[in-house]
């Protein structure tokens, strides 16, 4: 019994540390990750002069406070399935999310029907 009970709580710490605030590898994108309803969702917190630029160059006009990870659903534990908005170019598209450790994430994304795929590992500040 303690056995399990030393898993589940091993998987419910892991769920938590995905909450947070995490920055991109250039440092110029920080978002917030918190739930929404079951799910994961992730909004800017802050962002350099050049990140706001380009966002706003591909249609949005505010990137602070914009969605860009959203309705990550768990698919098993430190997997998150969902949708990431990337402002640069206009666009929600499929993306997965793989925690690394408690201080970085892998941010996965495709475009254009899978020909198109980028990762990211970005880290908890």
């Amino acid at each position: 019994m303690g056995f399990i009970a030393t898993g589940l709580g091993a998987q419910v710490a892991r769920a938590e540390t995905i909450h947070g605030t995490w920055e991109n590898p250039t440092g110029d994108v920080r978002v917030v990750t918190q739930p929404c309803g079951e799910n994961l969702c992730g909004k800017v917190s802050w962002a350099s002069d050049l990140a706001k630029k380009d966002a706003a160059a591909g249609g949005t006009p505010n990137l602070v406070g914009t969605s860009l990870l959203r309705d990550y659903r768990l698919t098993k534990p430190g997997h998150w399935k969902g949708n990431v908005f990337v402002p640069d170019l206009g666009g929600t598209y499929y993306s997965t999310i793989k925690q690394l450790d408690a201080g970085r994430i892998k941010i996965s994304g495709c475009i254009l029907g899978g020909l198109l795929c980028k990762s990211q590992i970005w880290k908890k500040v």
